[in-house]
């Protein structure tokens, strides 16, 4: 009688670590499509979209809006150089080889989340974002987009975004300071966050997992995964959802509809 069960245990345990590294490979392992070190090997045949970023922009964990302007755009090549993890000065040590080399035409930057989230002073962000943002510039002929940092929670009274508002002020003034675009990304989403009771931040691995096992194995939108925690635009208090997502998708849209007519 042991055995049957002890094999079905087994059987059961298997399965389970199974899903498991499965959900951890698409959401914190695989790569993000068409990534700096594919498409930058070979020569362009359309003008190339270079999306740097942290998780946000990679895009497995939340709205793949690279994904979206890929498919609203078949003109352009779109890079997606987005790294799980990622703060401004690991953007930085990759500069030349994940943005300069793939000769973009155009560059959206948006990144900072982690620096926030780690407490990097904001004069080493600042900093960091200029270098970054001068780098591209002295090494490409690219039009360069800085977006604004999302909320962090959707509380937009709590702490962590009274913090955060200094950091969106850098991005901002390093915008104007370096002749780059402006792309209000915090300032929409504080306009739907506005109205409504809102969950303040309380980010974790554990509930990334479980976000992402609801998505990969149940098939559950990212907005419906949201909605279930009562939240609207960020699927775990840090990832967009699609309806999060598709505001990113819209100001980059628009910028990108502006530089062809120029």
């Amino acid at each position: 009688m042991k055995r049957p069960i002890i094999i079905t245990l087994s059987l059961v345990l298997a399965a389970a670590l199974c899903a498991a590294g499965t959900v951890a490979y698409l959401t914190f392992l695989r790569p993000a499509d068409n990534p700096p070190a594919d498409a930058c090997a070979a020569e362009g045949a359309r003008p190339r979209v270079v999306a740097a970023g942290a998780s946000m922009t990679q895009g497995s964990l939340g709205a793949d809006w690279v994904g979206s302007l890929r498919a609203a755009f078949p003109a352009y090549e779109f890079v997606n150089a987005g790294s799980n993890g990622n703060t401004t000065a690991d953007l930085l040590e990759r500069v030349d080889s994940d943005i300069v080399a793939c000769r973009p035409a155009a560059v959206t930057l948006l990144i900072g989340t982690n620096d926030v989230r780690n407490s990097v002073p904001l004069d080493d962000y600042r900093a960091n974002l200029r270098a970054i943002v001068d780098r591209v510039k002295s090494g490409t002929g690219a039009r360069v987009a800085l977006m604004s940092l999302p909320p962090l929670g959707e509380n937009l009274d709590a702490p962590i975004n009274r913090t955060l508002t200094g950091y969106n002020a850098a991005v901002k003034d390093v915008a104007a300071q370096t002749g780059s675009d402006y792309l209000p990304l915090h300032e929409r989403m504080a306009d739907v966050l506005r109205h409504g009771a809102r969950t303040s931040y309380g980010f974790s691995f554990p509930l990334a997992f479980t976000v992402a096992a609801q998505h990969y194995l149940l098939r559950r939108t990212w907005d419906e995964i949201a909605r279930s925690g009562g939240r609207e635009l960020l699927v775990d208090h840090v990832h967009l959802t699609d309806r999060g997502g598709a505001i990113v998708t819209e100001l980059a849209s628009g910028w990108l509809t502006g530089l062809a007519k120029a």
